[in-house]
């Protein structure tokens, strides 16, 4: 009933940018946080960015000054400009989203399915 679909992964040098598009849909009442992790073949999930519906932004240390999340809550899309990317940036990456769906019903976590980030020479 609520369903994140990413956009914009691919292949990129070291030292590229990139630009990841996460949009939801589905039974909304409000999104309170929305953001991106990432996931390497046999590491844990791990936190990229996150942000707020008032704005307010969260980076891992090893992106920050070299990402920056964004979000249209109009539209319900959060962003996610990468750049000057390392080969351990490789990774498939999943929109997060917290989402109440009504007034009755508690905040659930939902995730997309990924798309996966190549970066190499």
């Amino acid at each position: 009933q609520v369903q994140l679909v990413e956009s914009g992964g691919g292949l990129v040098q070291p030292g590229g940018s990139l630009r990841l598009s996460c949009a939801a849909s589905g039974n909304i009442f409000s999104i309170s946080a929305m953001g991106w992790f990432r996931q390497a073949p046999g590491k844990e999930r791990e936190l990229v960015a996150t942000i707020t519906s008032d704005g307010y932004t969260n980076y891992a240390d090893s992106m920050k000054g070299r990402s920056t999340i964004s979000r249209d809550n109009a539209k319900n899309t959060v962003y996610l400009q990468m750049t000057s990317l390392k080969p351990e940036d490789a990774a498939v990456y999943y929109c997060y989203a917290y989402v109440r769906q009504s007034t009755l019903s508690r905040g659930m976590d939902y995730w997309g399915k990924g798309t996966p980030v190549t970066v190499s020479s």
